[in-house]
């Protein structure tokens, strides 16, 4: 059997253009004699829908797309993920399905199991799980489809009371498919890799895997589709993080790919490329702007930034206060001459000067100190978003992970943005993906790599006046936040007590800020957003 497997981006809610790119794939899979071509979970109106599934409008435009493309379906079969009507009166309104198309009709529906609710995950909010478990017969095979999460409750430690596939073995399936939407991250690659070998190593049938790719604003879906063979064998893998097409033939398998696995730093690159590239794109705008400090992370997101959307529709603001230093202006100017990239150079003095002085009769009797601080960074702020509003830019945020964490930033100040970048990369990978975008010629000055991190808001500042030193502060943090080691942990782990709880506190005490921030592209295994979800007004180590 001739199996083409369908890696495609689509756009939630977006029916005509997620229909038409399922179209187009089947003639082509018709014309290189393919008998079933395999699409991924709710391809037909993206993923995740979230709350578009509560319109009953949305579900009958998600039906009509299905018998368009299944009138399509004359002479090959094809799978395509999307919601189906429950029709019982108990139970949630909908089902997860993958609809198995043939003869210009829906054959046949099958519904997911597992529905994943943690992390980002929240499918139990608006499906019902299966119950009912069949094989599907086509051209002499018998086969076991699946939609993503349920293949994988195969670990030593499962999730759930239930595993689908040891069901459906029973019924001696020939093969089996798996339809997915599985976010990114960079662990995450290797891990699914391992789900899946497991299972084709269980059951010893040949396995089809086909993922979404693309981004839904802070997911991003790296592709990676695959095909084993009934010897656990890797015989086929697709591109990651762009679209792909392949057909497999079960009766000629092709040798086994080598493996020779992922560099997190490179994945990191490429995820944050696409996540820009795809958020523009669906929101249907162009350009970016961006304050430009002479610091290390505004110098990574211009490079990513000019990467994803081109060097001329990404624009550059420097914003130099009194406590600007020359080399920040020198470094940020080399840095958009190696990017060849439009800027603009606002000094921000006079505006500073202009509300400290409307403030002098409120502030009178009082030191400066953080709130004269913030004064610049909000007036930055102003400007920039300013500037977006006039020419409809978005504003790209640079705050980092480590910055995210602890509340090392200014609220309405350099904490705006319409997108956050980099608050989901530590300080200390930023440096490594300076190393990264560097390896073919020096796109980043050396200058801004190697110099103290600083957000010069006061004479001589440094970060490290306020924070432990990142390559500590980094790896208590991952712990804490990736791991959710407590304070007890921590200290077991080696980690000064009173450091411990001091950095507990910061992350805690700042949560009311993280709900502030623009969405932060996912690359991480836990990321700030909608895959952590901790309340404000919490006691907890605060």
């Amino acid at each position: 059997m001739r199996i083409a497997l369908a890696q495609l981006d689509y756009h939630i809610g977006n029916f005509e253009m997620n229909t038409k790119k399922i179209i187009d794939k089947i003639t082509l899979a018709k014309s290189k004699k393919s008998d079933i071509i395999v699409f991924s979970e709710l391809s037909i109106c993206g993923y995740p829908p979230r709350d578009f599934l509560e319109f009953k409008d949305f579900i009958e435009r998600c039906t009509q797309s299905i018998e368009e493309i299944a009138a399509h379906c004359e002479g090959i079969a094809a799978i395509v993920g999307g919601p189906s009507i429950n029709p019982k009166r108990e139970g949630k309104d909908l089902y997860n399905s993958a609809y198995f198309l043939a003869d210009k009709s829906i054959k046949k529906t099958i519904h997911k199991t597992l529905l994943p609710t943690y992390d980002v995950f929240d499918e139990y909010r608006y499906f019902e799980p299966n119950t009912v478990f069949e094989c599907i017969e086509y051209k002499d095979e018998k086969i076991a489809l699946t939609i993503c999460e349920d293949l994988w409750n195969i670990n030593e430690n499962p999730l759930y009371t239930t595993c689908p596939m040891d069901e459906l073995i029973k019924q001696e399936p020939t093969m089996m498919i798996n339809i997915a939407a599985s976010p990114f991250d960079y662990k995450h690659i290797e891990e699914r890799k391992k789900a899946l070998r497991d299972n084709a190593e269980k059951y010893q049938i040949p396995l089809f895997y086909v993922n979404h790719v693309g981004a839904q604003t802070e997911l991003i879906f790296d592709g990676g589709s695959v095909a084993f063979n009934g010897k656990a064998e890797l015989v086929n893998e697709l591109k990651y993080f762009e679209e792909d097409f392949k057909v497999v033939d079960t009766d000629d398998f092709e040798e086994p790919v080598l493996d020779f696995g992922f560099n997190s730093i490179e994945l990191i690159h490429d995820a944050l490329v696409l996540g820009i590239s795809e958020y523009f794109s669906k929101l249907g705008f162009k350009k970016a702007i961006l304050g430009m400090s002479g610091g290390i992370d505004s110098a990574i997101v211009l490079a990513l930034a000019v990467e994803a959307l081109g060097k001329e529709n990404v624009r550059s603001v420097m914003l130099p206060s009194k406590y600007s230093s020359e080399g920040s202006v020198n470094d940020s100017l080399l840095m958009i001459k190696n990017t060849e990239s439009p800027y603009d150079i606002i000094p921000i003095e006079d505006i500073v000067n202009s509300v400290e002085s409307t403030l002098k009769p409120q502030f009178e009797g009082t030191t400066p100190d953080i709130a004269e601080e913030n004064i610049q960074a909000r007036s930055r702020g102003l400007l920039l978003m300013a500037i977006s509003n006039k020419f409809g830019y978005i504003l790209l945020n640079t705050t980092n992970k480590s910055e995210a964490a602890v509340g090392y930033g200014t609220l309405y100040g350099d904490m705006c943005g319409g997108l956050a970048v980099l608050g989901d990369v530590y300080k200390t990978q930023i440096y490594e993906l300076a190393k990264y975008i560097n390896r073919n010629e020096e796109i980043i000055p050396l200058n801004i790599i190697q110099k103290a991190p600083s957000a010069e808001l006061r004479p001589g500042q440094k970060d490290s006046d306020s924070l432990p030193d990142y390559s500590i502060l980094d790896k208590v943090l991952y712990e804490y936040i990736e791991n959710r080691q407590g304070p007890n942990e921590l200290v077991a782990m080696g980690f000064d007590s009173a450091l411990v709880q001091r950095i507990l506190k910061m992350v805690n005490t700042n949560e009311y800020k993280r709900h502030q921030t623009p969405p932060i592209l996912r690359v991480s295994p836990k990321a700030f957003g909608s895959g952590r979800r901790l309340p404000i007004v919490g006691k907890y180590l605060s």
